[in-house]
């Protein structure tokens, strides 16, 4: 009780740093990396501001810059040359992500952790995660599952050491441990966008990945944003179909979702710090409302304080340059 306990005694600037109960460093952080077989030079989003599309030529460059920032990890985006209703360019072995894991693994080798991204909709003509009832316009569960299997295959074949399902497919992740397993990729690690919600928060990295979608909307296969005890059953699935890593995503609307899930599962835990996140906070400090560095340093510390062992953020390189 005051005047006996006062707890301002602890926050002075030197003991502050001693006591401090999270901390972030570069190994926490993921990359982003929009690889674009379309261009030849760097093409920046005009949605999320330092942001660009990277050439496939560069994508080895680019991975090392991260690295030299001592960030461990990248996760690919494909933007390919060509797109059909089936997502065809998604999992040929000269396709762009499979060409851009070679790239960075010939470069970097195991400097580099590179994660990929298993999903169709920057590959199908529609934009939609899966395959689609021409008729009815339904997204179809079952037939997907087949592409995205071999999709993973694909990805683990040109090296990926970390495959993301991120389309919410049921029964994706089972589908793509097996299929993984039956070809000699036992080893591949899978990061489950397992909580993954129906969020308003995805607008500028639809223009990055040039992903939007022609019809209707992402809703029924994407999580309802008023439902929690639903991630928990979510990625309960995805732990006993094989999940090694389980991923939240949005972050920061979702910090009592990453809270719960780490609390109860204690599994290897990622948040996505998503575009909408990103460019609001960009927005906001070129207005001058915010001071751009310490809200990009107070939200990431709130993602890691919840409970995430790995963020993906766009902010990762400019975090890095913070922390050092």
């Amino acid at each position: 009780m005051f005047p006996h306990d006062r707890m301002r005694r602890l926050r002075s600037p030197s003991i502050r740093k001693m006591v401090r109960e999270t901390l972030l460093a570069p190994n926490d952080l993921i990359y982003p990396m929009f690889v674009d077989e379309t261009i030849d030079s760097y093409k920046p989003v005009p949605s999320m501001p330092g942001v660009n599309r990277v050439p496939l030529s560069e994508a080895a460059n680019e991975a090392k810059s991260v690295a030299d920032l001592d960030i461990p990890a990248v996760i690919l985006f494909g933007i390919p040359h060509e797109k059909d209703e089936t997502g065809t360019c998604a999992y040929g072995d000269d396709d762009v992500v499979q060409n851009a894991v070679r790239s960075i693994k010939d470069e970097l080798g195991d400097d580099m952790v590179v994660i990929t991204d298993v999903c169709l909709c920057e590959y199908t003509s529609h934009g939609h995660c899966g395959i689609i009832d021409r008729s009815t316009k339904e997204i179809l569960n079952d037939p997907t599952l087949e592409i995205l299997g071999e999709v993973a295959i694909s990805h683990a074949n040109a090296g990926a050491d970390i495959v993301a399902p991120s389309g919410m497919m049921d029964g994706m992740i089972g589908k793509i441990r097996s299929d993984l397993d039956t070809n000699n990729h036992s080893n591949t690690v899978i990061m489950s966008y397992a909580a993954k919600y129906a969020s308003s928060f995805y607008g500028p990295f639809r223009d990055a990945a040039d992903s939007g979608y022609t019809f209707g909307d992402r809703s029924s296969y994407q999580m309802d944003p008023a439902n929690s005890n639903e991630a928990l059953r979510e990625v309960e699935l995805d732990i006993q179909e094989g999940a090694d890593i389980i991923m939240v995503k949005p972050a920061l609307p979702y910090l009592d979702i990453l809270y719960r899930i780490k609390s109860a599962f204690e599994i290897p835990t990622a948040a996505y710090n998503v575009s909408g996140e990103f460019s609001m906070i960009k927005a906001a400090a070129e207005k001058g409302w915010l001071d751009e560095k310490a809200v990009m340093y107070e939200s990431l510390l709130s993602i890691k304080r919840s409970g995430a062992d790995m963020i993906l953020t766009y902010f990762a390189k400019d975090m890095a340059e913070l922390l050092k």
